[in-house]
C-alpha cells in the first residue's frame, strides 16, 4: 500500500511539473532568444551612432576601430562598419579579400545602405558556424552601415541553461514529494499494517491481538472493528471445538468400552445359534470405537494449529516397521522396508506415524496370505520450474485386489468404503491420511501397483534443497522383511 500511495503521489507531482515546466521552458527560451536579439540590435544601433559621429568629426580612423573591437569583445561576435559605397571602414576581426568584396551584396548590409529604419535580423552560415546577423544603417542618408554577427551558440547556451534550471527544480520538487509522500503513506498505511499483522497471527493459529479502531479513515476503522469481532468469534468457536473434542474423547470411549465388556460377558449365556450375532455385535462395537477415534482425530487435526517441523522419516518408518512386523507375521504377510537415502521431511508432529499406521492397516486387511507389502522412500526431484525444495515420496504397496480408477478417485472421501472391502474398516483412514498430508504441505494419491494391488503415495516436502536425480530404480538402503508365515 505504501508503494502504491507513493507512486500515486509521484505520478501526480510529475504530471503537474510537466504541465507547468514545459510551457514555462518554452516561454523562457523564447524570451532569451528575444533578449539576445534585442541586445544585438541595441549594440548595432550604438555602434552605428558612434560611427556616424566619428565620421562627422573626422575621428573615424582613430576612434572607430577601438570602439568596434571593444563592442565585439563585449558581445563575443564580429562587428563590421562600411561606408555608403560598401567600402570597409573598420572591423573587429580581419576579413579575407573575398568576404570584403562581397560585403555590399549581403542582404543585411544592402538593406541598411538603402536607409531602412528597421534592422535586418537573419541567421547566416559563415565557415560552417551559425551566426545571428544584425545590420543597422549608420546615420541619415545612407552614410554607411554596421553589420554585427553573434554566434548562435550563445543563444543555445542560455536556452540550455534555462532548461537545466527547470530540470533541476523539477528533480528537487520530486525528491521533496518522495520524502513527504513516504511519510504520509507510512502514516496512512499504519492501520492496514496492523490489520495485516493481526491477520497473519490469526492465520498461523495464534490468537490475534485486537487492533486499534481509532486510527485511520472511517472505512479502515470499520474494517478493524469487523476484524476484531471475527477474531473473537473464531477464538470462541475454536475453544468450544477444542473443549468438545476433549470431552467427547472421554464421554464416548467409556460407554463403548462398557458395551463391549457386556457383550463379552454375555458369551457364556448365548446359545450356539446366537454366537454369530454376538460376534457380529462385538465386531460392530469395535468398528464404532475405531470410527469415534478417527472422527476425534480429524476434529483435533482441524482445530490443531501446530506448524510442520523437520521429521526423520526414515527413522519413523523403521520404528513403525518394527511395531507392525509381528502382526504382519501372524497374518502370513511379508512387510518389507526400503529407506534409501531419504533425508528429513517437513510434517506435523506425529503426522507420519498416523499416516503409516492407517496405510499399513489398510494394506494388511487387503493383502492375501503369502503376499508382500512394501514400504519405500524415494527422493523426488522437482522440475526446473518447480520449487527449490525437494520432496520425499513415501510408497506403501500391497498385492491385494486393488481398486479401479473410479474407486481410487473416491477413496479419500469420508465414510466411503470400496465394494467388497474387508470388514472392520470405518472409511475414515484414507480421509485422515489425506488431511494429514495436506496439513503438512504435501499430497496423497492412490495408483495402481505393478503387482496388481494398490500403491499409496504420500509426497511430503523436504526442508533441504532437492538432491540431484538419482537412479531410477529403488534407492540403496537397509531392508527389513518379515517372513511370510502361513496361517
Amino acid at each position: 500500500m505504501t508503494r502504491r500511495l507513493l507512486l500515486s503521489y509521484l505520478t501526480l507531482a510529475a504530471l503537474v511539473l510537466l504541465c507547468l515546466e514545459i510551457p514555462l521552458g518554452f516561454v523562457y527560451s523564447r524570451g532569451e532568444r528575444e533578449r539576445v536579439v534585442g541586445a544585438a540590435r541595441d549594440e548595432a544601433e550604438s555602434v552605428s551612432a558612434y560611427a556616424a559621429l566619428s565620421l562627422a568629426t573626422g575621428r573615424a580612423e582613430r576612434d572607430l576601430p577601438e570602439r568596434v573591437a571593444h563592442c565585439a569583445a563585449r558581445i563575443g561576435g564580429t562587428v563590421v562598419v562600411v561606408d555608403g559605397a560598401g567600402a570597409l571602414l573598420a572591423t573587429s576581426h580581419p576579413l579575407s579579400g573575398e568576404v570584403t568584396r562581397s560585403l555590399p551584396s549581403r542582404p543585411g548590409i544592402a538593406a541598411a545602405l538603402r536607409g531602412t529604419s528597421t534592422a535586418d535580423v537573419r541567421t547566416s552560415t559563415i565557415g560552417g558556424v551559425e551566426y545571428l546577423s544584425v545590420a543597422a544603417p549608420m546615420g541619415h542618408g545612407a552614410q554607411g552601415a554596421v553589420w554585427l554577427t553573434v554566434p548562435t551558440r550563445t543563444v543555445h547556451e542560455r536556452v540550455h541553461h534555462v532548461w537545466l534550471l527547470l530540470a533541476l527544480g523539477g528533480v528537487g520538487v520530486l525528491t521533496a514529494v518522495v520524502l513527504v509522500g513516504f511519510g504520509i503513506a507510512r502514516w496512512t498505511g499504519r492501520p492496514i499494517r496492523e490489520l495485516e499483522r493481526a491477520t497473519h497471527e490469526l492465520a498461523e493459529g495464534g490468537r490475534a491481538t485486537p487492533v486499534t479502531v481509532t486510527k485511520g479513515p472511517p472505512e479502515v476503522r470499520s474494517l478493524a472493528a469487523a476484524f476484531n469481532r471475527t477474531a473473537a468469534r473464531l477464538a470462541h468457536l475454536l475453544d468450544a471445538q477444542r473443549a468438545f473434542a476433549g470431552e467427547a474423547s472421554h464421554q464416548l470411549k467409556t460407554p463403548l468400552a462398557a458395551l463391549r465388556l457386556r457383550l463379552e460377558n454375555l458369551e457364556p449365556s448365548v446359545s450356539a445359534r446366537g454366537r454369530g450375532s454376538l460376534t457380529a455385535a462385538v465386531t460392530e462395537t469395535d468398528r464404532l470405537a475405531r470410527m469415534v477415534e478417527g472422527l476425534l482425530a480429524m476434529a483435533r487435526l482441524e482445530e490443531d494449529a501446530a506448524r510442520p517441523v523437520p521429521v526423520d522419516v526414515g527413522e519413523v518408518c523403521a520404528e513403525r516397521h518394527r511395531t507392525w512386523l509381528p502382526l504382519y507375521g501372524r497374518q502370513g504377510v511379508s512387510l518389507v522396508l526400503f529407506t534409501g537415502g531419504a533425508g528429513p521431511v517437513s510434517a506435523l508432529p506425529g503426522a507420519v506415524e498416523q499416516i503409516l499406521d492407517n496405510l499399513l492397516s489398510n494394506a494388511l486387511r487387503a493383502s492375501p496370505v503369502g503376499s508382500t507389502v512394501t514400504v519405500e522412500l524415494r527422493p523426488h526431484t522437482p522440475s526446473r520450474r518447480g520449487p527449490r525444495s525437494g520432496w520425499i515420496d513415501l510408497h506403501v504397496t500391497d498385492e491385494g485386489p486393488g481398486m479401479s480408477a473410479d474407486q481410487r478417485a473416491r477413496a479419500f472421501d469420508r465414510f466411503w468404503r470400496a465394494p467388497g472391502a474387508p470388514k472392520g474398516g470405518t472409511g475414515l483412514g484414507l480421509a485422515l491420511v489425506q488431511r494429514l498430508a495436506h496439513a503438512s504441505g504435501g499430497e496423497a494419491a492412490l495408483r495402481a501397483a505393478a503387482t496388481g494391488g494398490l500403491n499409496a503415495t504420500i509426497r511430503l516436502p523436504s526442508p533441504h534443497p532437492a538432491p540431484g536425480p538419482g537412479h531410477p530404480g529403488r534407492p540403496p538402503g537397509r531392508r527389513w522383511e518379515a517372513p511370510a508365515v502361513r496361517a
